[in-house]
């Protein structure tokens, strides 16, 4: 029972094949192409619209040159809750539940930010191992700890994603087997049971959405600090 509980989080294969592709690549055709009018329907204008602000309140604290990030940044949002959003419909399944994908999303792009840094102003990025007015004896403490700091962001960011959405699932199947099971046995219970499922699934709505753009807010965050 508790191995089935595990079997939502493997990738499928259809004769061999793994689905995880199909799952990754199939959100992006859901979203209506833009066209060339001068009036957009109703989907296209609300879609527009949310990319606009979140583009604009995520852009805000960046200087120009953290601006070039905005599609990278506006399609990785789109594209993670879109991915959240699908694997909460029965019967899917949820790619960011696996940590590999995750950290292949989170550590290119947190090195990226590194490099960035790097490259244009190597003195301020270095300094930031090293806080100004630190007493000599712990000059050396401190560069470990900050450099251990530095190499953990990107597997804070993939372990957050991945246990929250993981986390959730395993509570919305947990308390969706047990109202199945009082159902028979005792009907009030049962219903008492199923609210507080459907509770629990708007809550992971939310969560979905909430950690995808905290994902984001934090890779902004990051080059924020290099640029």
């Amino acid at each position: 029972m508790m191995l089935s509980f595990f079997d939502q989080f493997a990738s499928p294969t259809y004769m061999g094949i793994p689905l995880i592709a199909v799952a990754i690549a199939l959100p992006w055709t859901l979203y209506p192409t833009p066209t060339s009018r001068w009036l957009n329907n109703r989907v296209l204008t609300l879609q527009g619209w949310f990319i606009n602000r979140f583009t604009q309140q995520l852009l805000l604290p960046l200087n120009v040159g953290g601006h070039k990030w905005a599609v990278l940044f506006t399609s990785l949002m789109v594209f993670l809750i879109t991915i959240n959003m699908l694997g909460l419909l029965p019967y899917t399944f949820t790619p960011t539940t696996q940590l590999s994908l995750n950290m292949g999303i989170a550590i290119p792009l947190w090195l990226a930010t590194v490099i960035i840094g790097m490259r244009n102003q190597p003195t301020a990025a270095l300094g930031h191992l090293l806080p100004e007015g630190t007493p000599v004896p712990l000059i050396p403490v401190l560069i470990i700890i900050e450099t251990i700091s530095l190499f953990i962001r990107p597997l804070a960011l993939g372990v957050r994603l991945t246990a929250n959405l993981t986390a959730g699932h395993l509570l919305i199947q947990l308390i969706a087997t047990a109202a199945f099971v009082l159902l028979p046995i005792m009907p009030t219970v049962a219903i008492l049971t199923a609210t507080v499922l459907f509770l629990l699934t708007l809550l992971e709505v939310a969560v979905a959405m909430i950690q995808a753009y905290v994902f984001v807010l934090l890779l902004s965050l990051y080059l924020q600090e290099n640029v």
